[in-house]
């Protein structure tokens, strides 16, 4: 059994599996590490994992057999969801209920639209099925299962030569029994085929919500879990003995057995890894408030960051169909870091709508063909080719792995579909593609603050990803926040972050009971239970202490949505019980403004959260500037500040030191990534190497 992060004394490797690069990392035992960046290998995404490994531990002789931790991260589950490839995947339901992923909810992501189009279910009508079953809330037999009824259906099923199952019955979150017996009876029919049942993948009230989580789950299963097996045997054979082990979507690890089982818990793997990432910097700063700004070759991501711990949620979108509308995707309910992600990558395409307009995303032209400049065979114009335009890219200074740029081919990208559509020379439509990738990501941002009712001029940001500190001043500028970080190794930030991240397993389950008659015993099981679980499977990962929080959704009676309310420690009794009252009410007044009287408590869902301690890395003191730094070279770039191509500074960041101090306008070049400054911007080198960015006060 291999020990937490923290206790490991020999080489870790991170990898993340992006949609257009593959970032890997080699950490030594004394913290320091050596990186690369390769273009992903969609068709087999560990053929990328694996080259970027093995250069690494040849340039810098590094031994496969002295690694004692692999842990990896990918969009492979997302991307399925999103491009619909997963396995031919059968629904089966309580009869009645067939069509709920289908009808959803009452909700409207466009209120007025009366020509809204819903997202297409998952699963088409024709491939869901019912069986004659059914509990009660309490988890009571209303109407029995139906043996041979359900036995006609598996034999159908397996004659239609599906390859995976999910199974989702009402209320099966309160009594498993009938979802258990039907995967028993369809597995002794056909052993082979992948079954999901929804009281193991998520056992919580919401049937919409938890038809869609187990559907997704048994869609990718197949798919990941081959992957994922397939990874681990050719690590092996190439001399890494470790355990590989997986970034769930909540931030924590979990070992290959159990990221195969519930696949759907690898949905937004990667983004987590950069959340904790964002996570570690802010503590090393001491700053308690921050915007974490992931832009990589797919898309952007921007989550907040408080008391040094990334904000999660129990459910979320995947496929949204409408940009930044709620309600437009489809809602996964599994713990997660809570972000938002748009199409504004280096990889993002630049085209013009009906209106004249330019639009950005959300169709990447991602590693096959690339962008343009790539000259691997891709010609839409992208944000990387804009850059490329614009100076801030130049083939001297890129550093992704067997890339060479070429200008040439971006420009004429550029004009062909934007510059010509809209009567503009190619520095015009570069400047175009610029602002409008820079204005969506603000956008972002802010919608995501008001979902979450915070003010961002209270936060700082953030960069990390191969793109995000190339656009990050200018976001900064346009969200008017008064500082930003780069750290170092921002290139590869989120599988730096997949290194910092704890062994960890959070089990929901709901449960209803009420303040007016609180069944105490039913609560205390299920929470026993439910720790039980969460630490089983991060047992399987690590034997080092670990820590336990316990939170409950509640809400008064009549309403529709729940607010967290911690657990106190210790056994769940009648005075924890009165706790939970008096927790909530407080709660309620902190989000909205007033209690109501006389009015019942319910609470409905329950969790628990099992992870390995980690400690947290005690704040630095700031650095004031004490010498200003000397460029090696200069060319013209534009600056968005002036409006125009200015002559600029060109420093690299290996040649820094504490307290360099960098005036805009400069780029401040490394192996994975560029850092532009405008006119109006100062970086001071931090005692980590983090690079501080201001606006200067002239």
């Amino acid at each position: 059994m291999s020990t937490d992060s923290s206790t490991t004394n020999g080489l870790r490797i991170g990898a993340d599996v992006g949609g257009t690069f593959t970032d890997v990392v080699f950490q030594r035992p004394d913290g320091t590490f050596e990186s690369s960046k390769v273009l992903t290998t969609h068709g087999a995404p560990e053929e990328g994992i694996l080259n970027g490994i093995l250069t690494l531990a040849e340039e810098h002789n590094l031994n496969l057999a002295d690694v004692e931790q692999i842990i990896h991260g990918t969009t492979l589950a997302t991307n399925a969801l999103i491009e619909r490839r997963g396995a031919k995947t059968a629904l089966v339901t309580t009869e009645g209920f067939r069509d709920v992923i289908e009808t959803r909810t009452e909700g409207r992501f466009e209120q007025y639209d009366l020509n809204i189009v819903l997202p297409t279910p998952l699963i088409e009508r024709k491939d869901r099925y019912v069986v004659t079953e059914r509990f009660n809330a309490r988890g009571e037999v209303l109407i029995p299962f139906d043996e041979a009824g359900a036995q006609k259906l598996i034999d159908h099923i397996a004659a239609e030569g599906y390859e995976a199952v999910a199974v989702g019955f009402l209320h099966s979150y309160r009594n498993p029994d009938h979802e258990r017996l039907f995967r028993d009876m369809l597995l002794a029919t056909a052993p082979d085929i992948a079954v999901s049942i929804s009281s193991e993948v998520s056992p919580q009230m919401r049937e919409f919500e938890r038809f869609n989580t187990v559907a997704a789950n048994a869609y990718v299963q197949p798919l990941m879990a081959t992957y994922l097996h397939r990874l681990a045997a050719e690590l092996e054979e190439r001399g890494a003995t470790c355990p590989l082990y997986l970034i769930h979507s909540g931030g924590g690890l979990i070992d290959v057995e159990t990221a195969a089982s519930f696949p759907v818990r690898l949905v937004e793997s990667g983004p987590a890894g950069g959340a904790i990432f964002a996570a570690e910097i802010a503590a090393r700063h001491g700053r308690d408030r921050m915007l974490s700004y992931d832009m990589g070759g797919t898309t952007a991501k921007i989550a907040l960051i408080e008391d040094y711990t990334p904000q999660t949620a129990r459910t979320f979108e995947v496929a949204r169909t409408t940009r930044f509308k709620k309600g437009s995707g489809m809602p996964i309910s599994i713990p997660v870091i809570e972000m938002i992600e748009i199409g504004a990558g280096g990889g993002s395409i630049a085209s013009i709508d009906a209106l004249g307009q330019i639009r950005i995303g959300p169709h990447s032209a991602g590693s096959e063909p690339g962008p343009a400049a790539y000259d691997l065979g891709g010609e839409a114009p992208t944000v990387t080719d804009a850059n490329v335009e614009l100076g801030r890219l130049h083939p001297s200074t890129f550093g992704a792995t067997n890339i060479n740029l070429s200008p040439e081919r971006a420009a004429a990208a550029l004009v062909k579909d934007v510059g010509e559509p809209l009567g503009l020379n190619v520095h015009t439509a570069a400047v175009g593609v610029a602002e409008v990738v820079d204005e969506n990501m603000t956008n972002a941002a802010r919608v995501h603050a008001v979902e979450n009712g915070k003010d961002l001029a209270e936060f700082s940001m953030i960069a990390f990803g191969g793109g995000a500190p190339l656009h990050a001043t200018r976001l900064m500028d346009k969200l008017g926040l008064a500082e930003l970080f780069v750290p170092t190794g921002a290139g590869v930030g989120s599988a730096i972050g997949f290194l910092m991240a704890p062994f960890a397993y959070e089990a929901v389950r709901s449960f209803y009971t009420t303040s007016e008659d609180f069944d105490i015993a039913g609560a205390a099981n299920v929470l026993d239970e439910l720790t039980a679980e969460a630490e089983h499977f991060v047992r399987a990962g690590t034997d080092a202490p670990v820590t336990v929080e316990r939170v409950v959704a509640m809400r008064y009676r009549g309403q529709g949505w729940e607010i967290p309310v911690p657990v106190p420690p210790g056994p769940f009794d009648s005075v924890a019980a009165d706790s939970l009252t008096t927790a909530f009410i407080k709660a309620y007044e902190t989000f909205f403004g007033r209690a109501i009287d006389d009015l019942a408590i319910e609470a409905v869902s329950w969790s628990v959260r099992v992870a390995s301690v980690t400690n947290r890395p005690p704040a630095l003191q700031s650095v004031e500037a004490s010498a200003v730094a000397a460029a090696s070279s200069s060319r013209s770039i534009y600056d968005p500040v002036l409006g125009e191509m200015t002559e600029t500074a060109i420093i690299e960041r290996d040649e820094l030191v504490v307290g360099s101090a960098v005036n805009g306008p400069a780029i401040i070049v490394e192996s994975q990534t560029t850092t532009v400054l405008g006119s109006h911007h100062v970086a001071v080198v931090q005692n980590d190497l983090t690079l501080l960015i201001t606006r200067s006060a002239s």
